[in-house]
């Protein structure tokens, strides 16, 4: 494969993809999205992905249980504000107080990579302030979901 083509090559095994409609106020003075805003369309996919498989009911933030403690995204192309923009998420790790998500930003109609990212986020305890150890509904959901073992 020539680089170009790994460039924007699209990840694979996404069953979950969020639709982001890109705001005026997203964009920067470069004219594309600001890297900032990458992260809060990250966290819309991972919140709706956490409500669909039934581990947040969207409401109770105290109920929600997570933390992020790291992050990272690999910027591939600008997303400019007239792009058709969503988000896909997975678990690809489940660790003892820990979720790894990975997450692809594209173009749904051609599959442009806009970005690709990785998110690790502890289970935490906002009462206590404490990490927990994940629980076993979680890892269940999840793992029959995403197809870990």
């Amino acid at each position: 494969m020539t680089p170009a083509l790994l460039y924007n090559e699209a990840m694979p095994y996404f069953r979950v993809y969020t639709p982001v409609q890109v705001r005026f106020c997203d964009i920067d003075s470069m004219r594309h999205v600001n890297n900032a805003t990458y992260l809060s369309y990250l966290e819309m996919a991972r919140l709706e992905y956490l409500v669909g498989l039934g581990i947040w009911d969207g409401k109770d933030f105290n109920s929600l249980g997570l933390i992020v403690a790291d992050i990272h995204i690999a910027y591939r192309a600008p997303i400019m504000l007239t792009d058709a923009v969503r988000v896909g998420i997975r678990t690809s790790h489940i660790g003892n107080k820990s979720l790894r998500f990975d997450y692809v930003i594209e173009e749904p109609e051609t599959g442009k990579v806009f970005a690709t990212a990785e998110s690790v986020l502890v289970a935490f305890d906002y009462t206590r302030q404490a990490s927990i150890p994940v629980p076993a509904e979680w890892r269940a959901k999840i793992s029959a979901f995403d197809g870990l073992s």
